[in-house]
């Protein structure tokens, strides 16, 4: 019978010199069948035997000659095994390495936070190309437009006059030049006013942070 403690199932008991003496005899014991003197010899080299096996050898014993059990397990005790620990499935490893990496960022960004500078999250007005050449094909647009409503105006104005018409072009892209100018200084002042709260909140934030840690 196997006595390997990662295939022991059950209350399994310290061995004593009372239950050495019982193994040894019943693995003698002619009276018992082969493979009960098979698991006595097994058992009687363990230092823990487990307890089923254990009885069914005592049970199957002469009763005349066995020893009651209150002796045969005088002085045992109860040995328990630690369970094996689950293995952690590649899905769990790869989420618990993702956290880790995170925290470590964290704690990264933590200690660097009053030697580098914060990063913006919002980029300024037209820093990239592509703003830049929107922005221009929008003015263009714009003042077209502005030029083809003055013309048709001043055309319904007055009577169909190329000088008039041409003014009133002018006078309508000049208007929508102003127009978008206009507009962009408000976005430019928006955009200003975002950064300024952002500042303030992240200063706002870390000023009792560096208190707490002084």
């Amino acid at each position: 019978m196997g006595t390997d403690k990662s295939n022991r199932v059950g209350l399994v008991i310290s061995t004593t010199s009372s239950i050495r003496v019982f193994l040894s005899g019943a693995s003698k014991d002619s009276t018992l069948s082969d493979e009960l003197r098979q698991t006595s010899s097994d058992l009687l080299l363990q230092s823990e035997v487990p307890y089923a096996p254990l009885r069914a050898v005592w049970m199957a014993s002469d009763p005349s000659s066995r020893p009651d059990l209150t002796r045969l397990f005088s002085g045992t005790r109860f040995v328990f095994c630690s369970p094996k620990p689950r293995e952690k499935s590649e899905e769990l490893k790869a989420r618990l390495k993702k956290l880790e990496d995170l925290a470590e960022r964290k704690a990264y960004q933590e200690l660097v936070k009053d030697i580098a500078p914060p990063r913006d999250d919002d980029p300024e007005p037209f820093s990239s190309y592509k703003d830049q050449l929107g922005f221009g094909l929008h003015v263009v647009v714009t003042m077209f437009t502005g030029y083809l409503i003055g013309y048709a105006a001043f055309r319904a104005l007055f009577n169909h006059s190329p000088a008039m018409n041409a003014a009133g072009g002018i006078l309508g892209l000049v208007g929508a030049m102003f127009v978008e100018t206009f507009l962009f200084i408000i976005r430019s002042s928006n955009a200003d006013t975002n950064k300024t709260k952002k500042i303030r909140s992240r200063s706002s934030f870390s000023t009792p942070s560096s208190k707490k840690n002084q």
